[in-house]
């Protein structure tokens, strides 16, 4: 078995997000900072710090650039990440003034940033896809009627609609987390100042945040990772969003509550009889996973003094999966409601 879930041929269809998690790749990692090291080269001849021409040259040569892998994976083995190993090979290959100024976790940070906001553009789209969803299951059997339950017993009478409602204000209220985030440029130099660029720095930084489309924050974000933490917590808001759905799904499927009739059921290996609500459950385990997660992100909140190894690096085993695990809840999402023959009873 593959060491996560989002690479297991066995588990990543119904626990992964092959679009997402393409995302998250070292190709896409890699591409995302050679964009940042491209725009930085050319805000930097804009503001005088380099040549036209060698801004020039870094981004025409930046285009075809090929690094030797080997090299790269040798690198992070020896350095703790890739950018240094990258760094060395583009000012050999390319030109001594790229990346000047810069820090390895303004490049590796920026990635990120380029990514995420890729990532949640999707989930934004699908949250909404799901949404309207619901809406049209409002209009096909909102009146019929169901038993409200609290703590597991039977309470009072109440409507399709009704469970509905609440369903959907857990998903606008993940929406809305997810809307709320904020993907900002990192660049504050070796340790955070941009002492290299003197007044110039903010001018600079800001030019530099609008060529690549990420917000401009004033203050470098090194070692204060609020920005990762509301990225991690917005996901898992949705898995939790939609694991509570799953939840509810699977009771209203039980053989003597039968409240939901559905299209796409599971099989059993023993008991040919039954209808297992699988893509039900998946959801649960996908907000369940988040939920232990999340924890770790916190942990990575934790950086001492100018920057961290351990605590930046946990960051990079976590956040990829749990931003994959959303992608995974709001695409299996999509495939339980769309299964859905009927809720409650007319």
């Amino acid at each position: 078995m593959s060491f996560t879930l989002q690479q297991s041929p066995f588990l990543a269809p119904l626990f992964g997000d092959a679009e997402i998690a393409g995302l998250f790749s070292s190709e896409a990692d890699l591409s995302a900072m050679l964009r940042f090291e491209t725009a930085l080269a050319q805000g930097q001849a804009n503001h005088g710090f380099i040549s036209k021409a060698a801004a020039q040259e870094i981004a025409t040569k930046l285009k075809t650039f090929k690094p030797d892998q080997a090299k790269l994976s040798a690198g992070v083995s020896q350095d703790g990440m890739i950018v240094p190993a990258l760094v060395s090979q583009l000012k050999a290959a390319i030109n001594q003034h790229v990346h000047f100024g810069a820090t390895s976790q303004d490049a590796i940070d920026t990635s990120l940033m380029l990514r995420t906001r890729q990532a949640f553009q999707i989930l934004q789209h699908r949250i909404d896809g799901l949404i309207v969803r619901l809406e049209m299951l409002a209009k096909s059997d909102g009146k019929h009627r169901l038993m409200a339950r609290t703590r597991m017993q039977q309470a009072l009478p109440m409507t399709v609609a009704d469970r509905l409602a609440t369903w959907r204000t857990g998903i606008s209220d993940a929406r809305a987390a997810v809307e709320a985030c904020r993907f900002p440029l990192q660049f504050g130099g070796p340790i955070g100042i941009l002492s290299e660029f003197g007044d110039k720095a903010s001018g600079l930084k800001s030019d530099l945040a609008l060529s690549l489309e990420l917000e401009f924050k004033a203050d470098n974000w090194h070692s204060s990772r609020a920005p990762i933490l509301a990225l991690g917590n917005a996901a898992s808001q949705v898995t939790g969003a939609l694991g509570k759905i799953g939840a509810d799904f699977c009771l209203m499927a039980q053989n003597e509550v039968a409240e939901v009739k559905f299209s796409d059921a599971g099989t059993s290996s023993a008991m040919q009889h039954k209808q297992n609500p699988i893509v039900a459950e998946a959801l649960v385990t996908l907000a369940r996973f988040n939920a232990t997660l999340i924890s770790g992100l916190h942990h990575s909140m934790v950086h001492e003094q100018e920057r961290s190894g351990a605590a930046w690096a946990l960051e990079w085993l976590l956040l990829p999966q749990i931003i994959v695990a959303a992608g995974a809840a709001t695409r299996q999402g999509e495939r339980l409601f769309g299964s859905i023959l009927g809720m409650g009873h007319p």
